[in-house]
């Protein structure tokens, strides 16, 4: 059967439903509280179940913050709030009936029909296993067997067939069309993803299969696409930690009390210390020193990292930015506001920086105590000093010495390590011996690097 999610065949607890889905996004770390779960309540209340299109985004607009958490809820809403239960009636689909409907349903942009067609394509080629009713449902293999991204032309055919595809030049067309296409498989994914939640349960399958929102990917298993969605939150994110940091600078500047002058000045009152006396600051914008390991897999979160630091520049006195991967070189100017490209910017490093010498892999040792030796005077007093890499040596000698020489000149030295705090150590890592020198912290995600950059950043 493939009823409506208005009309199910089973006893649905609306409440319940709803919840659930609460409960799903929070562990992806979408902060919903109470006040917003009852608005989404009374959403449902006032939508009904009978549109579910309207009903998705009346609950999207009262739990949501940002549209980046839209992809996370759009999945796990379909997993609480399914098209339809079980497996569709009817025999198993001929795959080329199948797709010659398909064909149809995107030259019209037939959206209902297409969620059935999603229906029947992974009930026809996405099962696997040997028992009934499979032991479980792949979108991967329901696509591939039918192939949709083949079928461009002919639904181009159609669609200037039907209307001369007016408005549209060839190229509008095809993108238009491989929007269409596009659809369908999120619509495949969708479908997969509810027929195994109904075997395994919704709730593993909305923590396990959905994919988590960008802030929460790990940079080291970030693909380009989430690479690049992370750089487009660059500025909104340094003008938020910005914010954080002009706070705390005001809230410094108040000092600190003097307790000797508060005790003097106490005498005239009895020993009553009335009018606490402050110790004045001497405002000063302090000096950022990064040492970026760009190899690699590593690459992306130092890029990332360097760019936040950049759009921060204002906050700072100086800042000076330092590449390597067994060489290290100044690239400051890469960086220079209001020219650094988010996009290219790792490429340009890689071309214009001296960053390797006879051989490509990252050696921590050579780099830092060429850094030491060259650029020792980078680094004074006013200083704070950020090394970003997951300080794997490849088996070479890590030059402690020269870590400690930096730390020692610094008014403060930081690492960021992207790998998780487990794998230090492990192999090749020296993180464990450079953490005896140097605070580490784990810095695997967006999420992680921002409260780290809030809390440790110099004022």
């Amino acid at each position: 059967m493939t009823p409506d999610a208005a009309t199910p065949t089973e006893p649905t607890d609306v409440t319940a439903r709803l919840t659930a889905l609460v409960a799903a996004l929070r562990t992806h770390g979408i902060r919903i509280g109470t006040g917003e779960t009852v608005d989404a309540g009374h959403a449902v209340a006032a939508l009904g179940l009978a549109d579910r299109g309207l009903l998705r985004e009346g609950l999207a607009a009262t739990l949501l913050h940002t549209p980046g958490q839209r992809a996370v809820f759009d999945a796990v809403f379909d997993l609480y709030f399914p098209l339809g239960v079980g497996a569709p009636e009817g025999g198993r689909a001929d795959r080329d009936d199948l797709r010659d409907r398909l064909v149809a349903a995107l030259t019209a942009d037939d959206t209902a029909l297409l969620g059935r067609l999603a229906m029947e394509a992974v009930d026809g080629f996405g099962g696997y296993g040997s028992s009934p009713g499979s032991d479980g449902w792949s979108s991967y293999q329901a696509l591939d067997r039918i192939r949709p991204q083949t079928l461009m032309a002919r639904v181009r055919d159609g669609v200037r067939a039907q209307s001369g595809a007016a408005g549209f030049t060839d190229r509008l067309l095809e993108d238009e069309i491989r929007r269409r296409i596009e659809a369908f498989r999120a619509l495949v994914g969708a479908e997969a993803r509810r027929r195994v939640a109904e075997r395994r349960g919704r709730d593993e399958i909305a923590r396990r299969a959905v994919a988590p929102t960008a802030d929460r990917v790990d940079f080291l298993y970030a693909g380009k696409d989430r690479l690049a969605e992370l750089r487009r939150t660059v500025q909104p994110l340094a003008r938020k930690l910005a914010t954080r940091l002009a706070a705390r600078r005001r809230r410094a500047a108040r000092g600190t009390i003097d307790l000797r002058r508060t005790l003097r000045g106490s005498l005239s009152t009895g020993g009553v210390p009335v009018r606490p006396v402050l110790r004045r600051r001497r405002p000063a914008r302090p000096e950022l020193v990064l040492l970026c390991d760009v190899s690699g897999s590593v690459s992306g979160f130092s890029d990332f990292t360097m760019l936040l630091v950049q759009a921060l520049h204002d906050q700072f006195s100086k800042v000076r930015v330092f590449a390597f991967v067994n060489r290290i070189d100044e690239v400051t100017g890469l960086l220079a506001h209001g020219t650094a490209d988010p996009e290219g910017l790792g490429a340009r490093i890689r071309a214009e920086a001296t960053l390797t010498g006879w051989h490509g892999s990252s050696d921590y040792g050579v780099a830092l105590g060429e850094f030491a030796e060259r650029y020792g005077a980078a680094v004074g007093p006013r200083t704070t000093v950020f090394v970003l890499g997951d300080a794997r040596t490849n088996m070479s000698d890590p030059n402690l010495p020269a870590v400690r020489r930096i730390t020692e000149r610094a008014r403060r030295a930081y690492w960021l390590n992207p790998e998780p705090h487990a794998q230090w150590g492990t192999g090749d890592s020296a993180a464990l011996a450079y953490a005896e020198l140097i605070e580490m912290h784990e810095c695997r995600n967006v999420r992680q690097l921002s409260s780290l950059v809030g809390r440790l950043l110099p004022i």
